[in-house]
């Protein structure tokens, strides 16, 4: 059973919705050919039923074929399939066709005239449903099934039942085939919608990257662009003033290596702002960013106020990381964050309903992201966990000693004794 568990949890959302709308209609094919082929042996005898069970196996095997096909085309990976739909339009009105006939000419027992009408009603009501999977105009689909429930009235007042029978009849199939063809329109308009939104929340991050490294090249620009203008215009100078055997080209250089070193000090600092985070607002960030995401996410515990800036920076990679493992890795629904004051060391800790298999991408073990978190936690002393922590869930724990607050001594009490002579 762990074979196709891994199977699935290692398939995307929408690869998850597109592998359950296959297998659903699929299984329309599937009913059909055992509630109204099989059932059909028996009453009908071995050669007229052996008849209507192999033209219901090839109606249920088109209409497999067309599922399979008409999704591809859904999501632009094959041509319409135009051929299939008019086989499928065919052989459901043979099957159809045939079914009425042995229900009026053929042996005169209410069995025979049951199985029969349950072939014809089940063929003409999965007939368009499936057909509509490959028709992309909703007025089409409707139209598909109005027309073969009017075949349906024509086909069964010609074959001499009453207007009455016949009119009840198409009335049962356009009531069946518009509830399924409406249940296959909107099966394909989820499927897209899901990813779509996929591809949303992809290129949503992607311009996230994208703007955070445009501030970056902003911050750059603002620290060294006038520093690098005054560094070539004095060295311009002070090639100029050696050139000439000027004592002030010494000057000009000892200003442009000041510069130099400043641009360089500079440089640090906006490269260590923008690799420190704050816990605080990576907090809220994570909340945000899990919560467009369709995922609940809870904060609990301490307040992260009154921590030293290194645990805090640190923590705050921590959650950023174990946000963005959640959204790139696992299929999750909920994760709960919680910050925890013990003694003498802090705990945070992010668990998530959202992990595949062990040992992957999600687990994090062998992830270059973690083990650049254990480095940076092993430069104050913490460590980090990350795995399974059964029935489905993720967690990973980053655990920080606080530096110890040095107590004040107590004031000596200086006793004072009387020396009497």
């Amino acid at each position: 059973m762990r074979g196709p568990g891994r199977w699935w949890r290692r398939k995307t959302t929408p690869e998850k919705v597109e592998t359950y709308t296959r297998a659903s209609f699929h299984f329309f094919a599937v009913v059909e050919f055992f509630s109204v082929g099989l059932t059909a042996v028996a009453p009908l005898g071995e050669r007229l039923g052996g008849l209507v069970l192999l033209l219901v196996g090839v109606h249920a095997v088109t209409c497999c074929a067309i599922v399979s096909r008409a999704v591809d085309w859904t999501r632009g990976r094959r041509p319409q399939p135009v051929r299939l739909l008019w086989t499928l339009a065919a052989v459901t009105a043979a099957v159809a066709v045939a079914a009425i006939g042995i229900a009026e000419h053929g042996p005169d027992r209410e069995s025979v005239d049951t199985a029969a009408g349950g072939v014809f009603g089940v063929v003409l009501i999965f007939g368009p449903a499936i057909i509509a999977l490959g028709v992309r105009n909703r007025r089409r689909v409707f139209g598909i099934a109005g027309g073969f429930a009017l075949g349906a009235w024509i086909v069964s007042f010609a074959l001499g039942a009453s207007a009455l029978a016949a009119f009840f009849t198409a009335v049962i199939v356009l009531a069946g085939g518009v509830f399924l063809s409406f249940t296959a329109v909107f099966s394909v308009w989820l499927l897209n919608a899901v990813y779509e939104l996929d591809e949303a929340r992809e290129t949503r991050a992607r311009l996230a990257v994208a703007e955070e490294r445009l501030r970056f090249g902003r911050d750059l620009h603002d620290v060294m662009g006038r520093n690098l203008a005054v560094i070539a215009l004095k060295s311009e100078l002070a090639v100029q003033l050696a050139q000439r055997g000027r004592p002030e080209a010494v000057a000009q250089m000892v200003e442009v290596q000041r510069l130099a070193h400043e641009s360089q000090r500079e440089v640090r600092e906006v490269v260590r702002g923008y690799r420190e985070a704050d816990l605080v607002s990576e907090l809220a960030g994570a909340q945000g960013v899990l919560a467009a995401a369709g995922i609940d996410c809870t904060v609990s515990g301490a307040t992260a106020a009154g921590l030293p800036p290194a645990v805090q920076s640190a923590l705050g990679w921590v959650v950023r990381e174990a946000a963005t493992n959640v959204l790139r890795h696992g299929d999750a629904r909920r994760c709960v964050v919680r910050l925890r004051m013990l003694e003498g060391r802090v705990v945070l800790s992010v668990e998530n309903d959202g992990v595949t298999e062990a040992g992957d991408g999600s687990s994090g073990s062998s992830g270059s992201g973690l083990t650049g978190l254990r480095e940076r936690l092993a430069q104050i002393d913490g460590t980090l966990e990350a795995g399974p922590a059964g029935q489905g869930l993720f967690r990973l724990t980053a655990e920080i000693p606080l530096p110890s607050v040095p107590v004040p001594p107590a004031p000596a009490v200086q006793a004072v004794s009387e020396v009497t002579a």
